[in-house]
Parts: structure tokens; sequence; C-alpha cells
């Protein structure tokens, strides 16, 4: 049987989230583990890896976006893209300092290829340029993007 306690804890959490999020730090300050929401407080935790991660995807996702786009217009070529770039590196390499286990996922082949289709839709859709201009597989190592001075065919 739940206490009444826990039935209000997991009712604030359905109507006043960051209500939810204090008492349920208050709880735990306190050391009153039977009184914790565990079903939800676990869920949250679960999502604060996966935000962290999706983090990670979204800075990779517009980093490689914007590598094409250096590689395949070169004419259109600008420092906005340069500072987004480099913004996303940076990003990148905080996320890194915060979770270096988040460092496993760019070793791994399978999701960076499927970050890298999204960014290649993305950049086709931006360029009007046809899929057949941009590499199907991604044409830069983990190391080019995440170097700060690397930029596909910067001599041009």
């Amino acid at each position: 049987m739940k206490s009444i306690e826990l039935q209000m804890l997991q009712t604030l959490y359905e109507q006043d989230f960051c209500a939810w999020v204090e008492k349920t730090a208050e709880l735990l300050h306190s050391h009153q583990w039977d009184t914790l929401d565990l079903e939800h407080l676990i869920e949250e935790v679960v999502d604060l890896g996966k935000s962290q991660q999706r983090a990670l995807q979204s800075a990779l996702r517009l980093v490689l976006s914007h590598l094409l786009k250096w590689n395949y217009q070169p004419e259109c070529r600008s420092r906005s893209w340069q500072v987004i770039i480099t913004r996303e590196r940076l990003n990148i390499d905080e996320l890194l300092q915060e979770s270096p286990s988040l460092q496993r996922l760019l070793n791994d082949a399978e999701w960076i290829n499927t970050i890298y289709q999204r960014a290649r839709r993305e950049a086709m859709v931006e360029t009007s340029l046809s899929e057949d201009n941009f590499a199907i597989a991604c044409p830069f190592s983990v190391d080019e993007i995440l170097d700060l001075d690397f930029y596909p065919n910067a001599e041009e």
C-alpha cells in the first residue's frame, strides 16, 4: 500500500514537475528514502543520460552539415559557417569533458553514420544540391570532425 506522501508526490509529478523536483531533492537531502517517488526518479535519471546523448548528437549533426556545405559549396563559405562549426566543436568538447563516457558513441561507426545521414539530408535541403553531390559515407574522420582547425578543401 502506497503511503499518502508517496501518492501526493506522484500526483505532484503529473501536475507540477518543478515542484516535484524540489520536493524530491528535499527528500533526498533529508534521507527520506521511503517517501521517494522511485518510479519517476529512475525515469528522470535515465532521461538525464539521454539528454546528454541528444546534445552530443545535435552538436555533431551541426558540425557535419556545415562541413558538408563547406566542402560542397565553396563559393558560399562564410564566417557564420565557421562560427557555427567552431561553437559546436567546443560544445562537443565540453560535453566530453563533463561526460567522458560519451566518447564511446564517437567510436561507434553505426552511430556516427546515423548522425551523418541526418546531416547529409540537412545539407542537401539547405544547399539545394542533389544527393549525388554528397558522399554516401561520412567523408570525415572523428579526429577531423573535432579538430578546431580542420576545414575540408580549405585551400580553395
